[in-house]
């Protein structure tokens, strides 16, 4: 993060909201915008948004199955293929 250009008070996103949305989108970081000092906003392009939740999902299952390691809520490869060919009508 580049404090100069990555931190701007609201009445600079009120008079510059054109130049902002160039900035995240041409460098990919996003923006803390800031109402009477304090950071109150994130801007952030559309594509490094779909990414973060991207990630923030696959985070999550992960956390799940971690979740179901922990409480015994897990089966074998083997019991899980069975089960699909019993399903399909497959034969060993």
């Amino acid at each position: 993060m580049n404090i100069s250009t990555d931190i701007r008070p609201i009445s600079y996103l009120k008079s510059k909201s054109a130049d902002l949305l160039k900035q995240v989108n041409e460098t990919h970081r996003p923006v803390i915008i800031t109402q009477n000092g304090e950071p109150r906003a994130v801007l952030q392009d559309t594509e490094s948004y779909e990414k973060m939740r991207n990630a923030i999902g696959v985070l999550k299952l992960v956390a799940q199955g971690e979740e179901d390691i922990k409480k015994g809520r897990t089966v074998t490869q083997e019991s899980v293929l069975d089960n699909l060919d019993k399903r399909l009508g497959k034969k060993k």
